[in-house]
């Protein structure tokens, strides 16, 4: 009387889906086989979402495959081999923009040194040397912010003179940026000598 229904009529369940893969059932017709538990139907769509089977193989490749790329990027950058630079480097524009900041003489790679040496000055608790560290301070930065505009300007020239159908957005500040840094740590590293036009 009380005994459950379920454990009597029990359909084998492989039986059932080798015979609908066979034949595919119309949907107004009974199923003819128990609903499968919750736990059971989800461990079965687990299994058929095609995960990868070797899931530690996969990432060690990819991990290798990133190091590789790196690597690369890392001897280009030294080199200046194109094939391999960043997307920030790459192209006949960003070549010449390296190009014509390289071959010249920048106020501005030298400003991290000045700038360490200005604050050693300023902490010295002499009066007269505080106020000339200030003094030199701000003729830093305006012989920085006048060499910028000079070189900004020349560089607009030169860019709409030997490249009038290409994209040069970014051009210009891409090249201010490589003046901030100092001409040994720059990277790509520089493929002209100072003097040397492009």
């Amino acid at each position: 009387m009380f005994r459950s229904r379920a454990k009597e009529e029990k359909v084998p369940t492989d039986k059932v889906t080798a015979d609908l893969s066979k034949h595919p059932r119309d949907p107004q017709s009974p199923k003819g086989r128990p609903t499968p538990k919750r736990s059971e139907a989800q461990t079965q769509r687990r299994r058929a979402s095609s995960a990868p089977t070797d899931r530690k193989a996969a990432t060690k490749r990819q991990r290798e495959a990133r190091r590789a790329d790196l690597a690369r990027q890392r001897e280009a950058l030294a080199s200046g081999d194109e094939r391999y630079l960043p997307a920030r480097d790459k192209g006949p524009v960003r070549r010449f923009v390296r190009d014509f900041v390289d071959s010249r003489f920048c106020i501005a790679e030298y400003f991290l040194p000045l700038a360490v040496v200005i604050l050693v000055l300023s902490v010295i608790q002499v009066q007269n040397i505080q106020s000339i560290s200030l003094l030199l301070w701000m003729g830093v930065i305006i012989l920085i912010v006048i060499d910028s505009i000079g070189l900004s300007i020349r560089l607009k020239k030169q860019l709409r003179e030997r490249f009038p159908d290409t994209p040069k957005r970014g051009a210009v500040a891409y090249g201010l940026m490589r003046t901030l840094q100092m001409r040994r740590l720059r990277l790509p590293k520089p493929q002209v000598k100072r003097g040397e036009r492009p």
